[in-house]
């Protein structure tokens, strides 16, 4: 597949791995850059000693060009930013923040840079900024969300119209068709995170990943919109958060009831009942935990079968 985003990242497929915390370490990032995608350690879980270890055991596991993604909202961001820069990495994905910060430094250091958004207001000051790339990131999608509840089907050709560099779809996109539909609305590649949440390389939990595979739809919801909306598997922390809004508390309050390291204690350790299990809604879609391999050979599959469907009409 030759698009944009093969060219920019040179990867044989356009597809990036979402870099998810709790779930995107060396061996999840190394193996889909082995497979022909782009893989992305996730720093917004790591100690910055942590991230370093992290950057060179995927150096060592694949030659095939990687990136580290950076929510710049997190502690420690410029000790962050300046190991990635000492390691030679060459591609960062930035999210929650401005991407005006940090991409003009990082660029300087040679790095190529995406930003996450949720709209298009956003996307037009990525471009603003100067990044090579922005990730249009719909509704659907696990973990932290916007706030706008634009479905990735109405937000990618909104974006595409608004911007004319290279753009990553993601949000629901689990699936070859669905990466098929998402370049049919304008992308050049496509960002999935679920799926390779629910692989035999994510540092996940087994318990968690076992968790992804028996959702149904209808079972994730996205919550906490007074603090970062987050889309979640339903579960008891899940309920005791509804039950909190039904009393009309504050957001302090629900800072309070959340706590610190909910999603590590759910994706991580495997904690069903007190977590957060973050996961997008084309969890319903998964249903087997595979090696990344196995899932880049079904996506390719499906994707092509895909097109010779839509080219008989």
């Amino acid at each position: 597949m030759d698009t944009n985003i093969t060219k920019l990242f040179a990867i044989k497929y356009p597809i990036i791995q979402g870099g998810m915390i709790w779930n995107s370490g060396w061996r999840l990032a190394s193996a889909v850059s082995n497979a022909g995608g782009l893989g992305l350690i996730g720093a917004g879980s790591m100690y910055p000693d942590v991230l370093r270890e992290h950057i060179r055991k995927c150096k060592a596991a694949t030659s095939k060009p990687f990136g580290v993604n950076v929510p710049m909202l997190y502690p420690n961001i410029e000790e962050i930013m300046q190991i990635i820069i000492e390691e030679g990495v060459q591609i960062i994905f930035t999210s929650a923040g401005s991407p005006k910060t940090w991409t003009e430094i990082l660029q300087k250091e040679g790095l190529k840079v995406a930003h996450v958004v949720s709209s298009t207001t956003f996307a037009k000051k990525c471009v603003d900024a100067g990044v090579n790339a922005v990730v249009a990131e719909g509704f659907e999608a696990g973990g932290h969300n916007g706030r706008d509840e634009t479905t990735t089907l109405c937000l990618i050709p909104n974006v595409r119209q608004a911007i004319d560099i290279p753009l990553i779809a993601a949000g629901g996109i689990g699936t070859g068709s669905q990466m098929l539909a998402a370049m049919a609305l304008g992308a050049d590649g496509v960002q999935i995170g679920s799926r390779f949440a629910a692989t035999e390389e994510s540092s996940a939990s087994l318990i968690y990943k076992e968790e992804i595979i028996k959702a149904n739809e209808g079972d994730t919801s996205l919550t906490l919109k007074e603090l970062a909306p987050v889309r979640l598997i339903k579960n008891q922390f899940y309920d005791e958060i509804q039950e909190l809004y039904k009393k009309g508390t504050s957001a302090d309050e629900l800072k309070a009831h959340l706590g610190r390291g909910r999603s590590k204690k759910g994706m991580f350790e495997g904690n069903l009942l007190e977590g957060e299990l973050e996961i997008g809604q084309v969890s319903a879609l998964i249903h087997k935990i595979s090696t990344v391999q196995e899932v880049f050979d079904e996506l390719i599959l499906d994707f092509n079968k895909a097109k010779d469907t839509i080219a008989r009409f």
